[in-house]
């Protein structure tokens, strides 16, 4: 065998053993996440009920959407719980992250305190926030009471049912904002900090001009995923609110679920659920463009 037959078959023969390594992963994906996903797309151009008949209508489920005043209230719903829940994750997040940095006695045992809502379940969360927040006799308004402060109607308030589920999906959430926060400061080469501390510069002026500039990676991992996970909220308004009072708090997710199981109109559902991955791609794309502008990856 000549050497440029060896050379050229080479490339070959990695790629199978790359594919093979591949396969164990990419095989589910294929068969759990893509076959789904193009199925549901054949599914939002028809008028299935998940019982009858499938009747192929085009575009006309995507046109009803876009021309829909429900649907602008959902999605509206859905950004107003981000504008709350993201700013609040990231700014106690962070100030628990920068806490726990510091060299506090039982810091691991905070740590763990802080974790432990994160793997708690989310009906046993909402369940707990219901139960909290509760207008009449819940332990929030008694304690607003005693100062002598009228607590609001929370849940059963549209003004307050949606700021409620903000509370309680903060609560959970923290704790995994600030575990990727606290990683990302013990990353921080101490040499840069020790640099402007012998600079003459104080701890806001380190935090605003090494700290955070130098944690802009973690910081941006946290808003994607917050951006993400919060645009697609669902459990915790379901078991809380169920999306009321009235449409207060009905979000994408939710009328995706009532158009699928309360209405029988699939197509529709898978309709939206596309509408929906389009604004979290948009959304993303987005953001990533402008990360380029304001995270620093240093060496």
């Amino acid at each position: 065998m000549s050497a440029k037959n060896s050379v050229s078959r080479r490339p070959r023969s990695d790629a199978w053993v790359a594919v093979a390594f591949l396969a164990p992963s990419a095989i589910p994906m294929l068969l759990f996440v893509f076959v789904p996903m193009f199925g549901a797309l054949l599914v939002s151009a028809s008028s299935w009920n998940l019982i009858g008949d499938f009747e192929f209508i085009g575009i006309d489920n995507y046109i009803k959407l876009l021309t829909s005043e429900k649907t602008l209230l959902v999605f509206g719903n859905s950004f107003y719980y981000v504008a709350g829940y993201l700013p609040t994750v990231f700014l106690i997040g962070l100030l628990f992250a920068l806490a726990l940095n510091t060299k506090v006695k039982g810091r691991f045992a905070f740590r763990a305190a802080f974790f432990l809502p994160v793997v708690t379940s989310w009906i046993a969360v909402s369940i707990v926030w219901r139960w909290l927040l509760n207008p009449s006799n819940g332990v929030v308004n008694t304690i607003l009471e005693s100062v002598g402060i009228d607590g609001p109607g929370w849940w059963t308030d549209p003004v307050w049912a949606m700021p409620a589920i903000i509370i309680a999906s903060s609560w959970k959430d923290i704790g995994f904002v600030t575990i990727i926060l606290l990683a990302g400061l013990q990353n921080i080469n101490q040499d840069h900090i020790e640099a402007a501390m012998l600079d003459g510069a104080n701890w806001f002026k380190r935090l605003f001009s090494v700290v955070l500039p130098m944690l802009s990676p973690s910081i941006f991992f946290v808003f994607v995923i917050s951006m993400i996970n919060g645009i697609q909220v669902f459990d915790q308004v379901y078991a809380m609110t169920g999306g009321g009072p009235g449409d207060s708090t009905r979000v994408v997710m939710q009328q995706i679920y009532d158009l699928s199981f309360r209405y029988g109109k699939a197509g529709e559902a898978a309709a939206l659920s596309w509408l929906l991955f389009i604004v979290i791609m948009l959304v993303t794309a987005f953001q990533n463009y402008g990360q380029r502008k304001w995270v620093h990856y240093a060496d």
